[in-house]
């Protein structure tokens, strides 16, 4: 791609990309670029990836995976590009009220909380059909209460926004 093209392109990515954003998610955002870029020029490149890589334990990252995903940005990765990669990602996720009224469907009530056993039984029987083993990793990061309920505003909250509700 031409150096023109390539800016232009990136202009776009980046053009109001904050409002996609609440105050409090876009610092988590900044302090996450921060942490991966390790020179600290306001940059995130290939020596970034790799350290980042590292950090988490990942030693034998090759150049052709690091390669693969700097490409999946529309031009040298700033925090602004960084930004908008992410909002694309997260672009086709409902919003946080579209999700918890689908859950109220099955809490009549508006508890907030459902059975574990029931919501196993329609994800497994409904629609796009969840596997046991699906199930099992949903409840391990998403663990149910002592009473055996699904806490659905907080899972809906963590889809949404990245992280728990009772963590902030």
């Amino acid at each position: 791609m031409a150096p023109k093209k390539a800016k232009k392109k990136a202009a776009e990515a980046s053009s109001n990309v904050f409002s996609m954003f609440e105050q409090a998610q876009i610092q988590e955002f900044k302090e996450a670029f921060t942490i991966m870029d390790q020179n600290r020029d306001g940059f995130i490149d290939k020596s970034d990836l790799r350290d980042t890589f590292c950090a988490l334990g990942r030693l034998n990252v090759g150049n052709d995976e690091l390669d693969e995903m700097l490409k999946m940005a529309p031009g040298p990765i700033n925090f602004t590009i960084f930004l908008s990669m992410f909002g694309e990602k997260l672009k086709g996720t409902d919003p946080e009220e579209t999700i918890i009224n689908a859950f109220k469907i099955f809490d009549p009530e508006g508890q907030g909380v459902l059975k574990g056993e029931d919501i196993k039984y329609y994800i497994m029987s409904q629609a796009d059909k969840f596997t046991e083993a699906e199930v099992e990793d949903m409840f391990t990061n998403f663990p149910l209460d002592v009473a055996g309920n699904l806490d659905y505003k907080n899972l809906c909250y963590v889809i949404t926004h990245g992280e728990d509700k009772e963590a902030e």
